[in-house]
């Protein structure tokens, strides 16, 4: 038996689609109350707690063989600090705890691209780059970066783990609406699009949950793994999106400072508004920083090649129209991702 966190967000329910076709038996941990859209029709077993709650882990971790821990955080406005601390950290070494009381064969945990030191331009991100508790970056590269150095340090008494760290994961059976899902449909939108100079790397959703599942079964123990995807600039995926489309709509390229300026007013409007900001401070700053990440090492040790981002576009797109079956995306907020 294989056990879920996070099981009903984006990769969370992609994962659990793949390992159900590979005929295995999956727990899913959801919260109480939570929205199950993602997981309807799927024969998975649910089990109801949080990563917060230990007692709700310990039975959730009952004859578990391997535990995929994707629960998790994101937040790309200020205010949710305190929120992302909890469950990015203490949530991540809950887990981590009662794998190890259990006795489960194997912990994967699923990290962030965002957990590593922010390197300048002109150096490739890898393995070897250092997580950064102390990112100035930000609340969620904090939390991400401590919360996978919580789990290993429960790995040094005797927790076989594996961590994996993600990049902008695009792709079908993005329920919730993520920030990058929500972007690539206003690409697709017959709009004047207005963008700044900037760049990012985009990975499909689907080579993530095969990373991550292989990183279970191949992975050595102790070791990270980055599963990204192709750097594209922000002009290209729109030219991606609008070549999968036909569209071709005009673009307005605006300086960076003058961007940031305004993100600094706009970002608190959309917290009052409980809309999802389209870009923030923060977003600007990570996509006109370094984003050169290599996943040499995953494709060595756990065969994972990534798919062209035009197929993925593609894919979402199509899952978004004729897939969809008409459930709203949730309210965008802070919560469980993945």
């Amino acid at each position: 038996m294989l056990l879920v966190t996070g099981a009903a967000g984006h990769i969370g329910n992609v994962l659990i689609r793949k390992l159900l076709k590979q005929g295995e038996a999956v727990r899913a941990l959801v919260l109480p109350g939570e929205n199950l859209d993602s997981l309807r029709g799927l024969e998975v077993e649910l089990a109801v707690g949080n990563v917060l709650d230990p007692s709700s882990l310990r039975r959730a971790m009952e004859g578990i063989d391997t535990v995929y821990h994707l629960a998790g955080i994101i937040s790309i406005v200020p205010g949710d600090e305190e929120l992302m601390k909890k469950v990015n950290i203490d949530g991540a070494r809950n887990v981590a705890e009662a794998a190890l009381a259990a006795g489960v064969g194997r912990m994967v945990h699923v990290s962030s691209i965002h957990a590593f030191r922010r390197e300048p331009h002109g150096i490739v991100v890898d393995e070897r780059t250092p997580f950064d508790p102390d990112n100035p970056a930000g609340g969620y590269d904090q939390t991400k970066a401590a919360g996978t150095l919580a789990v290993l340090e429960v790995a040094e008494r005797g927790l076989d783990v594996v961590a994996v760290c993600p990049t902008g994961v695009i792709g079908p059976y993005d329920f919730r609406g993520s920030e990058m899902g929500e972007l690539v449909l206003s690409f697709s939108k017959k709009r004047l699009h207005f963008l700044i100079n900037g760049a990012y790397d985009f990975v499909d959703v689907r080579d993530v949950a095969g990373g991550i599942i292989e990183a279970g079964r191949q992975g050595k123990s102790r070791e990270t793994y980055i599963l990204s995807g192709t750097r594209l600039t922000l002009v290209g995926l729109l030219r991606i999106v609008q070549e999968a489309t036909g569209l071709r709509t005009p673009l307005v390229l605006i300086p960076y400072k003058l961007a940031w300026f305004v993100s600094r007013f706009t970002q608190h409007f959309y917290r009052l508004t409980n809309r999802t900001p389209r870009f923030t401070t923060y977003s600007l700053q990570t996509v006109v920083e370094n984003s050169y990440f290599s996943h040499r090492k995953a494709t060595r040790d756990l065969g994972y090649r990534p798919r062209p981002m035009t197929h993925t576009v593609k894919d979402f797109l199509a899952w978004h129209r004729d897939s969809y079956l008409g459930i709203k995306p949730m309210a965008r907020r802070p919560g469980y991702c993945c």
